[in-house]
């Protein structure tokens, strides 16, 4: 059966129009790096602790990579993305410098929803790398909140921030300084949260 002369030269367009079209990237997709912290000597505590995936903007809670080229301008690293959003890992990583440090046992995470004494909840500010003086720099600021659960009563909170320079504009190095500054600010949570007196009575 002939194709009728108007539909071939048609098909024949759209067939080489097709084959010229860009291929939709493929991005990279990065991990959080994380150093192990090291297990510390004090006696384990007697009362449970629940982790809670922080509160976020929207640019935060995603799984962009979130980079502020200069003043107050937001933009993303194209072409690359974090594995999960930067509240999940930012979560993550806290659970597990918890974990390493040895003094909970009774350690969750809200995906568990399990009861716990007390959680470990927060605002996640800020979660980027900035550009100082030319070069990107990671900022990450956490408002954290220790609550009882019985009665939702805060016991105690405390802003953290820390910086850390890129080695380097490339998105592996800004990802590397992400991970030097997350194992930075999560010692100083467990830290902090271990001195309390957040005792279950």
């Amino acid at each position: 059966m002939k194709m009728p002369r108007i539909v071939a030269p048609l098909l024949l367009t759209w067939l080489t129009a097709c084959s010229v079209l860009p291929k939709a990237e493929t991005p990279s997709i990065y991990r959080l790096p994380a150093s192990p912290l090291s297990h510390a000597q004090g006696d384990a505590v007697r009362w449970s602790l629940r982790i809670n995936t922080p509160q976020a903007g929207r640019m935060i809670d995603s799984p962009r990579i979130v980079v502020l080229p200069e003043g107050d301008v937001v933009s993303v690293y194209q072409g690359a993305r974090w594995s999960d959003s930067g509240t999940v890992l930012f979560r993550n990583r806290l659970v597990d410098a918890f974990r390493d440090d040895g003094r909970i046992n009774a350690l969750s995470n809200d995906d568990a929803a399990l009861q716990a004494d007390i959680s470990l909840t927060g605002n996640l500010s800020a979660f980027q790398s900035e550009y100082r003086n030319g070069q990107p720099t990671v900022v990450i600021r956490y408002d954290a909140q220790l609550v009882r659960t019985n009665g939702m009563r805060i016991v105690a909170a405390r802003s953290f921030e820390v910086t850390e320079p890129a080695t380097g504009k490339a998105v592996p190095e800004v990802v590397a300084a992400f991970g030097r500054a997350d194992d930075a600010l999560a010692r100083q949570v467990v830290d902090w949260a271990l001195q309390q007196s957040v005792s279950k009575n």
